[in-house]
């Protein structure tokens, strides 16, 4: 058997693990240390890409909000607090579902910055994607996007930075006008075609103001109804069951539910509605919903046969978003 190899020492002197840069797995690590990247300080970065968090914005105000602009929703601002104030020469930050050419962020002439929560992630944790991307918008000079990276195992969360007492309150816009600040010149025909098809792309989507994280959309067949609901997974179903086998699951005459999401640790309940009932005709039904749902979440009684069957057709189911 051949003789084990000693490591041989670096000739330059160690750096602080801050310092590190991202090389390619099997180039020697920058520390120093004689080892691969991915058998030194790479260890941490593969790991921290791996790793994939169920709940990115948990403890954020609005989680399912969150989630329903990351997966549902087209068109979408809402302004954020940070927790340490707006840093000096940044009048403003505004998340927005997404940003034209894909920025990751854009700090605008004025600024203020946009940070866009539709783009992929670099880690296995959104939260910390998006907080890197945001910490580089504020430093970033104005005029300019931020450009993606791979994101530093270590950095901080969207929970690190925003204001946990912060309000949460989206805007669905009917188009991505919101690109464009409403002092700059429109006349740009490159401009005003990415405008013209982006928004040819978005699907009509409102929010309903009487239940939290319910959002109407329109589609050429059929409109529907998408719930982004907090409850634990194998309790919602429960409800949900009881509900569907008693015949109450459904939002009125010629709708149904149909199934759920899931995304981000969350479900989102499906409701098919016709193509006549629109927005303002689901707050009455989505509120009287809500009251019988909380009544099935109380319950603490075992499914009956018929309710067992109502679960698991309704787990059948379901599509796995994220």
């Amino acid at each position: 058997m051949a003789k084990k190899r000693p490591q041989t020492k670096a000739a330059k002197a160690q750096v602080t693990s801050g310092e590190i840069p991202v090389v390619g797995a099997r180039e020697p690590c920058p520390c120093g240390s004689g080892r691969r990247y991915k058998a030194c300080h790479g260890r941490a970065a593969a790991h921290a890409v791996t790793e994939l968090v169920q709940r990115p914005f948990e403890g954020l105000p609005g989680e399912c909000d969150w989630v329903a602009l990351r997966e549902l929703v087209p068109a979408a601002t809402v302004p954020l607090s940070l927790k340490d104030g707006l840093p000096e020469g940044v009048p403003s930050v505004t998340l927005a579902t997404v940003l034209p050419m894909a920025w990751p962020a854009l700090r605008r002439d004025d600024g203020s910055v946009l940070l866009a929560l539709q783009n992929d992630s670099t880690s296995g944790d959104l939260a910390r994607d998006l907080a890197d991307t945001l910490q580089r918008a504020l430093e970033a000079e104005p005029g300019t996007p931020v450009a993606g990276r791979r994101v530093p195992a270590e950095g901080p969360r969207l929970q690190d930075l925003l204001d946990p007492n912060g309000d949460f309150a989206p805007v669905v816009h009917s188009g991505f006008e919101f690109w464009i600040p409403e002092t700059a010149d429109n006349s740009d025909p490159e401009v005003s075609a990415s405008l013209e098809r982006a928004n040819a792309a978005a699907i009509p989507t409102v929010k309903l103001t009487g239940v939290d994280a319910a959002y109407w959309c329109e589609t050429p067949e059929k409109n529907h109804l998408r719930w982004v609901m907090p409850h634990p997974e194998e309790k919602l179903l429960d409800a949900l069951a009881r509900l569907h086998a008693a015949g109450t699951s459904s939002l009125g005459e010629n709708t149904r539910l149909v199934g759920s999401f899931r995304a981000h640790g969350l479900m989102v309940p499906v409701w098919d509605l016709p193509t006549s009932m629109g927005a303002e005709e689901c707050e009455k039904p989505a509120a009287e919903f809500a009251e019988r749902l909380a009544a099935a979440l109380a319950s603490d009684a075992p499914l009956t046969p018929e309710e067992r069957r109502a679960r698991g057709g309704l787990t059948n189911r379901q599509v796995t978003l994220s």
